[in-house]
This record gives C-alpha cells, structure tokens and sequence, in this order.
C-alpha cells in the first residue's frame, strides 16, 4: 500500500497534481466525462491563459465540489470557473471508491466516502491495498510520466452509428441534492472573486436528451445564473466521436463558440 500511495503521489494526473500544490490556474473547468471537451491545449491556445481541468468520466457533482472546495482553500482563486450541469444528473457511489486513493489528502473526500459508501471507506481502513482497487488509481499510473491535459475522445462517430441518432434518447434525472452542490459550488466560487460560467455542451445533432431544459431552468433558479445552452450547436457529425461526446474538432469548435460568447473573458 506504501509503494502504491509512492507511485499515485508521483504522478502527473490531476488530481495528484492537485493535492501536491500544482494546480494553479486562470481558468478552472469542470465535468464528468463532457467536461473533457473542455480541451486545455487549444483554451491556452486561443486565450494566452492556464488552465486546469477537475473533470473526470461519471463525476458527479457532491465530488466536484469536495474537489472544487479543496481547490480554492489550496491556491489562488481562478480567473474563471467553467462547469458543465450535466454532470447533476446522477450520483455516483460507485465511483467514490476510487477516491480513497486521495483521501488521505482531503477530509472532503474521506468525509463524503464515509457518509455515502461506509463499506468502502471501511474496506480502506482495514486493508490499505484496497485504497487502490479502481480505475482512478490506473488512470494515475497511465499518466504517471505524462501529461493528461488532452485527455480527450478522439475518433469520428460510425456512420452506421450516426444514421440511428434519431432513434435514441438519454434521460436525464433532476436531483435535487446534485443540484444544491452545485449552487453551493457557484456560491463559494462567487465569494472568491471566481467568474463562474454554467454550460451545456455539445450533443450529436438528432440524439434526444430528455429533461435538458427542466434541468437548465432548476439550476438557475437554483445559482441565479445563466446556464449557456449548447446542445444543439454542432450540426457536422464529423465532430463527435459518439452521441454524447464531441471529438478534438467538435471540442475546439464548442471552444470557439464559448470564447465568442466571453465565456474566458
């Protein structure tokens, strides 16, 4: 357990970074797997600005905004605070365990696993090598000499995919609780002097996703801000690599739209 907590604390991944006082930044942007296409390389391209990148694939938002908390009692408060809200669309316990790597970092961390996953946190106490039975601790080892900044879904869709666009849909669920943390994040990020930017990110022309707009309207309510709509701002199916996701063109296109928009202003 010693020689594996060793390598995830030498690691370049993010969340290593950011609990070994590395991840200072401009522009803090956040998300579950959407929120990849925030791609760092052509933001810092475009805006002459750092960035740093908390999002990863299923995050929900009570683990965000441990992250997020962590992030602005450890550095300089960002410029700018760019989240993607469908990441309140469901919990996500399954995915605490592999925080347990980490946990050891953050209170936040170790408090949430323990109140919503006891086992697991329990299973971290009595066995030290269990802290690193998840794909979060593989994901560091796989960035542990590289940069992960552009972590990003690269590939074009099939076309025998595309074409069946029209005959599936997503759902999404309104939590409540996801959506407080949220509104709490905003919050706090507000009381910095951070910039905070909700968002919707691009969605395969066709693909239905189903309560997008009750979700918008609850989280606004909810933070007093805009939420910027661009779900259905890409029309080129060239652009994305499945129904939810854009690829590195679709990324850079929805970045140029969010920089035209003042999203990074």
């Amino acid at each position: 357990g010693y020689a594996l907590q060793h390598l995830a604390d030498q690691s370049r991944f993010r969340y290593t970074r950011l609990y070994a006082g590395e991840a200072a930044t401009d522009i803090l942007v956040l998300g579950n797997s959407r929120g990849l296409a925030f791609y760092q390389p052509y933001i810092e391209q475009i805006t002459g600005k750092s960035t740093f990148n908390l999002s990863y694939n299923g995050l929900p938002m009570d683990a965000a905004a441990a992250l997020v908390s962590d992030y602005l009692e450890r550095y300089p408060a960002p410029k700018t605070l760019v989240i993607d809200i469908t990441m309140c669309d469901r919990e996500n316990d399954a995915l605490l365990a592999g925080f347990l790597t980490y946990a050891q970092h953050s209170d936040r961390l170790n408090s949430l696993i323990r109140q919503k996953t006891p086992q697991v946190w329990w299973g971290g106490q009595v066995s030290r090598l269990f802290c690193f039975n998840h794909e979060i601790f593989q994901r560091a080892l796989y960035y542990r000499t590289k940069s992960d900044t552009d972590w990003l879904l690269d590939r074009v869709i099939a076309p025998e995919v595309a074409v069946k666009a029209p005959e599936n849909s997503y759902q999404l669920d309104l939590n409540p609780y996801l959506i407080q943390q949220l509104q709490a994040v905003a919050q706090k990020a507000r009381e910095h002097s951070v910039q905070v930017e909700l968002v919707i990110g691009p969605y395969f022309p066709g693909f239905q996703v189903n309560n997008m707009d009750s979700l918008k309207l609850a989280v606004e309510q909810a933070t007093g801000l805009t939420v910027r709509n661009y779900q259905s701002s890409i029309g080129n199916p060239a652009f994305f690599g499945d129904f939810m996701h854009p690829n590195r063109s679709g990324s850079q296109a929805f970045i140029d739209m969010m920089r035209r928009d003042g999203v990074f202003d």
